[in-house]
């Protein structure tokens, strides 16, 4: 299978950069799919530099004449779709429906911020002083930097690149490594597409050396990450060194509440279908079920039927549901919150095991009775497992599901109108999904609270996150 040449994109121009190259395996075959470019200090600062150059271009056009190129672009990414969604897939090891799926976002994406950039208003304000404007206006902050997580190799490099360029802003993004072809393609939409040389600048690297010294500049005016709260923490003290604006979408550990009004077979059918997109690899995706004691065995045996029933397997052979684990890495860590469960007494229902000694598989698992104090139930899995557990009383299990430090997504199903609107008011997060699991679209807020994070992507609030507010007080000569 074919797999495209690996490029960095520094002021406009594909290179090889100076530093050691490093492999891309696939997931699935854990064969080496191409040699990866990497940069050095020298490499990371033409990028910087660059992207000074870009703002000043980019900026001084008009939000009409940027949407116009983002419009180019978007056009690009839909007609080489199906190129880009099977190398997404063999990067990352997401069904290429998915990786379709995934694309799809990034369109929309693209648009939405192209179209709200020429709604970046300002307003004016009364004066207490005759003859005197007071004008607010949004300006775009200046150039930006972003680092990205594998997961989601399109849509968390597009919100980053949309956002900025949707307000004026330039950008140096670190995707990652492990799938460094997706993001490749979308930078060369934009190139394709028209933006001044250094609007868009896109390397890749050792991740501590990277970010330490694009956040060491003081030219970029604004951080975007996507990753671990473990990370973020790190990245936002370097950030506070120069005072750049943050936006952090950090970890997440969404809890599942399904009380005994709810239709349990259409939750546990929603529930086990959002579990196991792109193998539990999702910042939003259900990881903690609490079911109502009344229904609980009900809800188990559903759950069970659905787990049962996905196929899993390279991501580009028809009918694959669920591919692999990103890496080899991932694989001992999931066995591990198993083994820890089942250790405290949970019972292990189906699933519990690699699949196989070639890629990186493993098994849908569905565990039931699991303690609270199992690891699981308070570290993010970030895979294919599941554990369920009972509950009595609405106050308690808004208590258990509000017990961890992270709050970026939480879900709840239930019949019962009063109580939707007491959980979506009581459940600590920044996205609340009440019988449904769909909380994220380009044109709605995205991101977490406490530990999960603070900022938002996607909405007026992803662009915003990219201006600045200025005032002028202009008296009449």
């Amino acid at each position: 299978m074919s797999y495209p040449e690996l490029d960095m994109l520094i002021d406009g121009a594909w290179t090889k950069g100076s530093g050691a190259p490093m492999d891309v395996i696939n997931p699935a075959t854990e064969e080496v799919l191409g040699s990866l470019p990497t940069a050095t200090d020298a490499d990371l600062d033409a990028a910087v530099e660059a992207s000074q150059r870009g703002f000043d271009a980019w900026s001084a056009m008009t939000a009409l004449e940027r949407q116009k190129i983002m419009e180019k672009a978007a056009r690009y990414i839909e007609d080489n779709v199906d190129r880009i969604a099977r190398d997404c897939t063999l990067e990352q090891g997401k069904p290429v429906l998915e990786s379709k799926l995934e694309l799809g976002f990034v369109v929309d994406a693209i648009r939405w911020y192209a179209e709200e950039g020429k709604r970046a208003y300002g307003r004016l304000i009364p004066s207490r002083f005759p003859g005197t404007r007071l004008i607010a206006t949004k300006e775009p902050v200046g150039p930006t930097c972003a680092f990205v997580a594998w997961n989601f190799p399109g849509v968390n490099v597009i919100r980053k690149i949309a956002g900025a360029l949707g307000a004026g802003c330039s950008i140096v993004i670190k995707p990652s490594e492990e799938t460094p072809a997706t993001a490749i393609a979308l930078a060369r939409a934009f190139q394709e597409a028209g933006v001044p040389d250094g609007t868009v600048n896109v390397v890749f690297g050792d991740p501590a050396a990277v970010s330490s010294r694009v956040l060491a500049s003081d030219i970029p005016r604004k951080m975007s990450f996507t990753g671990s709260t473990a990370i973020g923490k790190l990245l936002a003290r370097q950030a506070s060194e120069t005072l750049k604006r943050c936006t952090m979408e950090l970890g997440g550990h969404a809890p599942v509440l399904v009380f005994d009004d709810a239709d349990v077979g259409t939750a546990a059918k929603v529930a086990a279908a959002a579990k196991f997109r792109n193998a539990g690899q999702v910042c939003i995706s259900p990881t903690r079920f609490y079911v109502q004691e009344s229904v609980y065995g009900d809800f188990v045996d559903a759950f069970e039927a659905a787990t049962k029933a996905i196929k899993v397997g390279n991501g580009l052979e028809e009918g694959v549901q669920m591919g692999p684990l990103v890496a080899d890495r991932r694989l001992p860590v999931m066995q591990g919150f198993v083994d820890d469960a089942v250790s405290r007494g949970a019972t292990l229902v189906t699933g519990g095991k690699r699949i196989g000694n070639q890629g990186y598989f493993y098994e849908p698992t569905l565990m039931k009775d699991v303690p609270e104090d199992a690891a699981i139930m308070n570290d993010e899995p970030f895979g294919p497992v599941v554990p369920v557990a009972s509950f009595g009383t609405e106050e308690e299990v808004i208590g258990r599901a509000n017990k961890v430090k992270v709050g970026l997504a939480s879900y709840a199903f239930t019949g019962d109108g009063e109580r939707a609107n007491r959980l979506g008011r009581k459940l600590n997060a920044g996205l609340v999904g009440i019988n449904s699991m769909s909380v994220s679209t380009p044109e709605t807020p995205f991101g977490g609270v406490d530990e999960s994070g603070y900022g938002s992507e996607g909405g007026v609030e992803g662009l915003d996150a990219f201006l600045r507010t200025k005032l002028v007080s202009e008296t009449g000569v």
